[in-house]
């Protein structure tokens, strides 16, 4: 499954639920939690399980985003998205470790009272200055957790921080989540742009977050999509300089050559990191 793409809609709007599929996104979050007005809580959660069953869409990455754990909507979220057999469990305002084993504890938990047989995983995000100081405790708290995504307008809100285009203000949170990431193991997937009119900044915002190595972009508008996707698509001298260093790579392992040289470049672990990372963003 690709995640370059995770697209946000509202859980409560049928003909978006439909539409799923189409809209290009790898991966769809049908949201609980913010995009639904409180006396709505149940009424989109049943709405959102129905489309799963019945309506499940094809060739994408599903996941819901629940509400929160300190709501009383959370179990009764997490008991029939796992029942409708979602591939991922999102959790908002994850800020300990802990928080992240009573996820997977009630995902096993609705697993087994439902006979899910299919690996249903969690997906956080952390949006507060506390989440982001345990950000790697979080990371490595379970196997269950397959990635973190950085929450930037709560996050910005609770440091008294304006949100702008540039990001300059997330810079160091989107480092720090990053890097814990990348040290646990789990995906790294960088916060929506905000601007939804602001196409040409929205391109800016991808491709820092390509270049800084996120796995994945949220977002929140289906005509960000397309743009988001191609931005994670390295370009075509940048995916023959890759193959031509895996293959000078594969040459020196058969001529049982510990070191190779590339255009005047020594090839070694990182060069060939570097490059089986454009391969994998190229999809070939």
């Amino acid at each position: 499954m690709r995640n370059r793409t995770f697209l946000f809609m509202p859980g409560n709007n049928p003909g978006m639920l439909a539409s799923a599929q189409c809209l290009g996104a790898d991966v769809v979050i049908f949201d609980l939690e913010d995009a639904v007005a409180r006396q709505e809580k149940d009424a989109a959660r049943n709405l959102v399980s129905h489309a799963l069953k019945e309506l499940r869409p094809q060739g994408v990455g599903i996941t819901v985003r629940i509400n929160g754990l300190d709501t009383p909507f959370w179990q009764a979220d997490m008991e029939a998205v796992v029942e409708a057999r979602t591939n991922f469990v999102m959790v908002p305002k994850i800020e300990r470790a802990e928080e992240v084993l009573q996820i997977a504890q009630a995902i096993e938990a609705a697993r087994r009272k439902f006979g899910v047989s299919e690996e249903v995983q969690a997906l956080v995000i952390v949006e507060t200055p506390l989440g982001l100081e345990n950000v790697y405790a979080i990371a490595s708290a379970s196997p269950v957790l397959r990635g973190i995504l950085l929450g930037a307008e709560d996050f910005t809100a609770a440091m008294g921080a304006q949100r702008t285009a540039e990001g300059a203000e997330i810079a160091y949170a989107r480092s720090r989540l990053l890097t814990a990431c990348k040290a646990a193991g789990v995906l790294a997937i960088d916060t929506p742009f905000p601007f939804v009119s602001d196409l040409a900044g929205l391109e800016k915002d991808a491709a820092l977050a390509v270049q800084l190595g996120f796995d994945g972009k949220a977002v929140i508008s289906p005509h960000h999509v397309h743009r988001v996707n191609h931005a994670f698509v390295p370009a075509q001298e940048k995916i023959n300089w890759a193959r031509r260093v895996m293959a000078a790579a594969k040459l020196a392992e058969a001529e049982g050559k510990g070191a190779v040289s590339l255009d005047g470049m020594m090839i070694d672990l990182p060069i060939i990191k570097r490059a089986e990372r454009i391969l994998l963003l190229a999809d070939v």
